[in-house]
């Protein structure tokens, strides 16, 4: 209950979540409470679930905005480790198995690294194709999207098929990027050599 209450508190930024265990009160008679809080919401999460991994970037990457009337909300970091570590959200719930909105989150990440690396004169020297998987090595992310009438599909319902999502994901975290990378050369240049 404790994890799904946080969960809440980061999605939902500025909302307050109290937890209290009313079946044991400890020595002093005292019932366990837990409060859930945040004000920066996925930002913070972001830094929470890469808590024990060494940070590769100044800054958490973040975007928070609305594209063709759906509410899409990112953030992102890069450590230096090499797993991906992606969650992504349709309306609070947890789309285990993805779905359309991590499709276009997906395709707006490596299409505009790409670009980047190759505008930086970065893979001039390549000798082999750099892939879609490479760009998410080290990653980790929060995509949340809010949708008026989710299609959820799978076995478990936990994959989004609204196909009009992908687009306006790509086009949010295309910007996002974009922005980001020209404010900060040096921590886009960290992005690509890894990357590479």
């Amino acid at each position: 209950l404790a994890t799904r209450m946080r969960e809440l508190s980061f999605l939902n930024k500025g909302i307050t979540v109290t937890l209290k265990d009313l079946r044991t009160p400890d020595e002093n008679g005292e019932f366990p409470t837990e409060t859930f809080h945040s004000e920066e919401g996925l930002k913070e999460f972001v830094v929470f679930l890469d808590g024990n991994r060494e940070r590769l970037i100044s800054d958490v990457i973040s975007i928070e905005g609305e594209k063709s009337g759906i509410p899409v909300e990112v953030a992102m970091v890069y450590n230096t480790s090499y797993s991906e570590n992606i969650h992504a959200y349709v309306n609070n719930i947890n789309t285990h198995e993805g779905g359309t909105h991590l499709s276009g989150f997906r395709r707006g990440l490596t299409n505009t690294l790409k670009k980047y690396a190759e505008s930086s004169g970065m893979l001039d020297k390549l000798k082999f194709e750099i892939s879609g998987d490479d760009f998410r090595e080290g990653l980790t992310a929060i995509v949340s999207v809010k949708v008026q009438e989710p299609q959820f599909e799978g076995q478990t319902k936990t994959k989004l098929g609204n196909r009009e999502v992908t687009a306006p994901v790509s086009q949010a975290v295309s910007e996002m990027l974009e922005n980001y990378l020209e404010e900060h050369p040096a921590d886009a240049r960290i992005i690509v050599q890894k990357v590479i």
